[in-house]
């Protein structure tokens, strides 16, 4: 069962299918490709800070999408999610924002704003005015940015320059200043990302993710178990986050951590289904962050559906496979990202994350090397 090839689920009930589908199910011939943009009517932009690894990133819903929104994590930073719920009046998003600079970078929300107003891009209020909907999350890496942040013109900047082709992943836009693995603190820790995946069914249905990457815990690829990045221990060789939780000496964390991403399809979704595909989508993140949800994390998932497929799909499919893509996307932030100074990338451990290991999978990176997972010691069963 476990080789069922995509032709055969997709003939299955969706109940039996979903069942069947667990956190291994993507096999290595079916792991997500591509990016967000490959939803019709997606743009995404990024703005770099040129002296700081700070910024933000930009998601753009041309002619507006149905939104939702699922916060989870003790320490969110958010904008206009409580417009999300499917309770409340309004129904098309325009644009999601994702920004370093911990609070300080909810005002790159004004600037993607500016853009859109200025392009008639939002609500409709009267006499030809519009008020643009821009829900977003912010991340912090201040500790690393040296406490600069991203402004208005940020999200201005990354709203021009949002485009329809492939996405940059890595260490650009709202990843820039991320890290991730921080159980036993910044010292110990690696470098997170931006990371996009997206899937295309014979329907035409198309699901897709992109993802800031500033976790507290590891990453790890939920096809194999083995982590990607995270805590560092001698030799940079990686601990494994669910050893560290299993120890005697409490465990002090940064509570300046936080995932944060967006799914986008091009199904025709009500806001109370574009919720439930956030809500699932949060699965992903727990496949492939290891703790994950925790009190010092405030990880966000918002959902944007654009409405161009009217039939052929199931909602629990839109969000089994929104948990996939975005598992893959926060593989692909850590395999794609740039180290730091004394803050490592995979693409820097010994071996470029294979420690020499000829069983770990091989991911090509943005340069075309080749970076795996790196052998951990292994929790208690």
């Amino acid at each position: 069962m476990a080789h069922m090839s995509q032709t055969v689920r997709r003939a299955l009930p969706v109940a039996l299918w979903l069942t069947l589908a667990g956190p291994a199910s993507v096999l290595p011939q079916d792991i997500p490709a591509g990016s967000i943009t490959e939803v019709a009517g997606i743009r995404v932009g990024h703005w770099t800070h040129p002296d700081a690894p700070t910024g933000c990133t930009v998601v753009i819903a041309d002619g507006g999408a149905v939104g939702g929104v699922d916060q989870r994590g003790g320490a969110p930073g958010t904008v206009e999610t409580d417009l999300l719920d499917p309770l409340n009046t309004v129904q098309t998003v325009n644009a999601i924002f994702l920004s370093g600079g911990s609070a300080y970078g909810l005002v790159t929300h004004y600037g993607v704003m500016r853009y859109l107003e200025e392009r008639g891009e939002g609500y409709p209020v009267g006499r030809g005015r519009v008020v643009p909907i821009v829900p977003g999350a912010i991340v912090f890496d201040l500790h690393v940015a040296d406490n600069v942040r991203p402004g208005p013109d940020c999200g201005y900047e990354a709203a021009s320059a949002a485009s329809a082709g492939a996405v940059p992943e890595g260490s650009v836009g709202a990843g820039a200043g991320a890290t991730v693995g921080k159980l036993r603190g910044i010292g110990q820790a690696m470098k997170g990302g931006v990371g996009t995946a997206s899937i295309t069914l014979e329907s035409g249905l198309t699901v897709a993710a992109i993802v800031v990457v500033n976790s507290l815990g590891d990453v790890i690829d939920p096809a194999t178990g083995r982590v990607i990045a995270g805590v560092r221990g001698d030799g940079d060789v990686l601990v494994d986050a669910r050893l560290i939780v299993r120890e005697e000496v409490p465990v002090q964390p940064l509570r300046q951590n936080t995932t944060i991403g967006v799914v986008a399809t091009n199904a025709r979704l009500t806001k109370a289904q574009a919720t439930k595909v956030a809500q699932m989508a949060q699965n992903g993140l727990a496949r492939a962050i290891v703790p994950v949800h925790t009190p010092s994390d405030g990880d966000t998932v918002f959902s944007l559906a654009t409405g161009t497929l009217a039939d052929g799909f199931d909602v629990g499919q839109v969000g089994a496979l929104a948990a996939e893509v975005m598992a893959e996307a926060i593989l692909r932030a850590v395999r794609a990202a740039t180290g730091l100074p004394s803050i490592p990338a995979v693409r820097d451990l010994p071996g470029g994350g294979n420690h020499g290991d000829p069983a770990a999978r091989p991911t090509p990176g943005p340069s075309g090397s080749a970076s795996a997972a790196a052998p951990v010691r292994r929790p208690p069963a």
